[in-house]
């Protein structure tokens, strides 16, 4: 089965080999026919720890790393 690839902006970079991405989304409102944003995180696995604050970035599933990191950044050049 293929693993899903998200692209988003890194909001947070604080902890060592993780970063938070926020991948945002259009759909059409229900009621109100309006293209509306939603957006939620991830806690993603960054090896290289090159990732920084406002970089967009796309992230692959993976193995449940820790509590709440199931995704990893990917590496286009790697």
């Amino acid at each position: 089965m293929p693993k899903r690839v998200l692209q988003g902006t890194v909001v947070s970079d604080k902890a060592q080999k993780t970063v938070v991405v926020r991948v945002e989304r259009r759909v059409n409102h229900p009621v109100y026919s309006k293209t509306i944003r939603l957006s939620k995180k991830y806690h993603a696995h960054d090896e290289r720890d090159a990732a920084k604050l406002g970089d967009q970035v796309r992230i692959r599933e993976c193995r449940p790393m820790s509590k709440l990191k199931r995704w990893e950044v990917v590496y286009d050049n790697a």
